[in-house]
């Protein structure tokens, strides 16, 4: 098939015809990521998502903070927002959150974890920020060999609660650190000292500021495996409850 093109006036037609189709126009949530400000300061914007409630979108900043905003940004909502269904309130945040939360803990390898697993099959993992000098952290590492026995694989991440300068964030680099992580790490826990080097390439830091991202306040932080965050210590007998499983 030969494809003639007309021309008139010294132009083409389909030039003309280009020119008189309708350019494509942002949608709100687009236009509202690109206009948000506050005192005439632009708003670090990640993303601006549709919501139910009509006229209101859900805006996360780059920071992780989360609020619903109107189309033209000048009115804001702070807080969680529920659907009031058949079965009873739902928090819609809660279940965002819960969903980023699992997304951003699946991208972490397993090589950057110190993970414990039992013999038999695995049924659930769960994952926990820890921190070597706390109490309900050594606690809940007590429960581990009976989570296993339940198949239910633990895996670590590193939170130093008081920060990548205190005793428990160079204690967690040597943890890392360690040709063992497994057994540095329940060393730690049993207090005992640790003797090996805090400067090798760890993730320790990064996953102090992913906790810190994805809502960790305090350790133990226990992640399910839908995202949902339990945070302080969980005997293992209600763990194995809250991830529907039974002896």
């Amino acid at each position: 098939m030969r494809l003639s093109i007309l021309t008139f006036g010294g132009g083409g037609l389909l030039a003309a015809s280009l020119a008189l189709m309708p350019v494509a126009q942002a949608g709100p949530a687009e236009q509202l990521a690109e206009t948000l400000s506050v005192n005439g300061q632009s708003m670090p914007v990640e993303h601006v998502r549709e919501t139910p409630l009509d006229g209101f979108f859900e805006v996360k900043l780059e920071s992780g903070e989360t609020f619903y905003s109107n189309a033209a940004g000048s009115h804001f909502l702070v807080g969680d927002l529920f659907e009031n269904a058949e079965d009873g309130l739902v928090n819609l945040t809660e279940q965002r959150r819960n969903a980023e939360r699992r997304d951003r803990l699946t991208a972490v390898p397993e090589s950057e974890q110190v993970v414990f697993r039992g013999p038999g099959e695995s049924r659930a993992e769960l994952m926990v920020f820890t921190d070597t000098t706390c109490p309900y952290c050594r606690q809940l590492h007590q429960e581990v060999p009976r989570l296993n026995k339940m198949g239910i694989e633990v895996h670590y991440l590193a939170f130093p609660r008081s920060g990548m300068g205190s005793p428990g964030g160079r204690q967690l680099q040597q943890v890392w650190c360690a040709d063992n992580p497994a057994e540095a790490l329940s060393a730690a826990k049993r207090e005992e000292t640790l003797m090996g080097a805090a400067d090798c390439d760890n993730p320790v830091e990064e996953q102090y500021h992913l906790g810190m991202e994805l809502g960790v306040q305090g350790t133990p932080a226990i992640v399910l495996p839908d995202g949902r965050l339990v945070p302080g210590y969980v005997p293992a007998e209600r763990l194995a409850a809250m991830l529907g499983l039974t002896e």
